[in-house]
């Protein structure tokens, strides 16, 4: 209970505080209407008339009155520097609550006592009074204008920190085009020239639906490992195309794991990686093999060739770039989960190398649900 009405405190303040002026008008409408009610309420309590609201009225009206006014003031110095700004507001409150408690005053003998007349303390104690409620108006009205300032400095900060971030995702990933484009299109390139016109044709075919695919889906976007098959598959019809039968695939994935969430083409570089190093330098071709499962609530992926592998994986793991498909693959991870995630590079017996990525299992919304 205690935490459903905390929820709803926090949601109202934040509904308050979303906007400058929402913010403002309402605490001011609410704060000063609160003071009319507590001063008339104060009034009753020492045994005063319920005449007495009338010039509860009058004090309401004329506090937020004059703190429109010194609202306007503070808009006109707040660029200034915190000495003056300090020092102005003190002054200010000062002069402006003898003003304020000559009103109340005004108000008290005009609607309640026509006899009363305050001289000297009594005056005077009202008049510090007030200062002291306007000093207080002035520190919330700073302290709540600086606040909202510094949120909108800190969401512009994040905004500008996301642009950053997904430009840099964009380009990382863009990146591989060019690379991918150029293998295919020298491919395409060679079957017009022996006159292969129908399997060029198919490549393009192919091709087109693959960057169709990667047009849609944005950088950061996640997809399910299921749709990212189904983009593997399109670009590995294009390479059986280049190799046939010395190409050789094994995927074995596990059903559960084809509902989970990665950053969508994240396994195309690699798998372009292998058959660039470990199918084409080889006559006899070789084998690409893919296994995905969940173990402990994480996604783990394992891709395998029987390529020569890596002499140095360290050194290529430490290098900021060591070819389009890792050093992608890897920063990307990095810019999305930080580090949440592993990325390792194993050279397997008697050749080939592993790769192994664990990243959190994440299920769409509508998969939660289910």
């Amino acid at each position: 209970m205690k935490q459903q009405e905390g929820a709803a405190a926090r949601k109202a303040m934040h509904f308050i505080l979303r906007d400058k002026n929402v913010a403002f008008w309402t605490l001011q409408l609410a704060g000063w209407f609160g003071y009319g009610l507590v001063r008339w309420l104060n009034g009753l309590a020492r045994g005063w008339e319920f005449e007495y609201l009338y010039p509860s009225i009058v004090a309401m009206i004329a506090g937020f009155l004059i703190t429109l006014g010194m609202r306007y003031v503070f808009r006109l110095i707040r660029n200034r520097g915190v000495p003056v700004i300090v020092t102005i507001s003190f002054f200010l409150s000062i002069l402006l609550a003898i003003a304020f408690s000559a009103i109340e005053v005004w108000g008290h003998t005009t609607f309640y006592l026509r006899e009363w007349r305050p001289e000297d303390f009594p005056f005077w104690g009202n008049t510090m009074l007030d200062a002291y409620v306007l000093l207080s108006w002035t520190a919330l009205y700073f302290s709540i204008n600086y606040y909202l300032l510094l949120r909108e400095q800190r969401e512009q900060t994040l905004k500008a920190s996301a642009m950053a971030h997904q430009a840099q995702l964009k380009m990382l990933r863009y990146q591989l085009n060019p690379h991918f484009l150029f293998n295919t299109l020298n491919a395409i390139s060679t079957l017009v020239l022996e006159k292969d016109i129908k399997l060029a044709n198919n490549m393009l075919t192919r091709l087109s639906a693959f960057l169709r695919y990667t047009l849609v889906n944005q950088p950061r976007q996640k997809v399910t490992l299921d749709q990212e098959l189904y983009a593997l598959g399109l670009y590995l019809e294009i390479e059986k195309v280049r190799f046939q039968d010395r190409l050789k695939l094994t995927f074995n994935i596990e059903e559960k794991a084809r509902t989970a969430l990665i950053p969508n083409l994240l396994l195309q570089p690699l798998i372009e990686n292998a058959v660039k190093y470990a199918i084409a330098p080889s006559e006899d071709g070789g084998e690409i093999s893919l296994t995905a499962e969940i173990l402990e609530n994480n996604l783990c992926i394992f891709l395998q060739d029987n390529g020569p592998g890596l002499k140095e994986i360290p050194a290529v793991m430490a290098k900021e770039s060591s070819g389009v498909g890792i050093s992608n693959t890897r920063e990307r991870l990095k810019q999305i989960y930080g580090g949440n995630h592993e990325f390792t590079l194993t050279n397997t017996e008697p050749n080939g190398l592993s790769i192994k990525i664990v990243i959190p299992c994440e299920l769409t919304e509508k998969q939660k649900a289910a």
